[in-house]
């Protein structure tokens, strides 16, 4: 198997990847609405493992196969252009707010976690979703 061709394996694993984690941050904000605070620890954990497989492979994928051009006409680009841009910016922002979430709720300052994660949900599910949305517009 080439590299270009674990790239594009890799790629799609993690397309799954982020809508998996857009999935549990949406079903873990479900859980904590009707207080059901148990599953809603397990959905958060769950995203942050696959937050973290994805961000494993993305180096993985990237050592192997590089940037890829954008393969659209050029009147997509721009569009194409300012969903990576914000979701590149956004990604490297949340990973210390998903950090620091972590550290809170080990420590059961809930008062404080749920301050942080009014901001930091929307954030990272921007993140997953464009995620996906940036491999669709690369790979079909």
């Amino acid at each position: 198997m080439t590299a270009e061709a674990v790239g594009r394996a890799l790629a799609a694993v993690n397309a799954g990847l982020n809508l998996a984690s857009a999935l549990l941050l949406l079903t873990g904000l479900r859980f904590i609405l009707r207080r059901d605070i148990r599953r809603h620890r397990r959905c958060m954990l769950a995203a942050v493992c696959t937050s973290a497989l994805f961000l494993v492979f993305y180096v993985i994928r990237f050592s192997l196969t590089g940037t890829h051009p954008f393969p659209g006409p050029d009147s997509v680009r721009p569009y194409y252009l300012a969903i990576l841009f914000s979701h590149m910016v956004l990604a490297m922002a949340v990973l210390p707010m998903v950090i620091r979430l972590l550290q809170l709720a080990s420590r059961e300052r809930f008062g404080a976690h749920r301050a942080l994660a009014r901001w930091t949900f929307p954030i990272w599910l921007y993140v997953s979703v464009t995620g996906l949305v940036v491999y669709l517009m690369l790979y079909h």
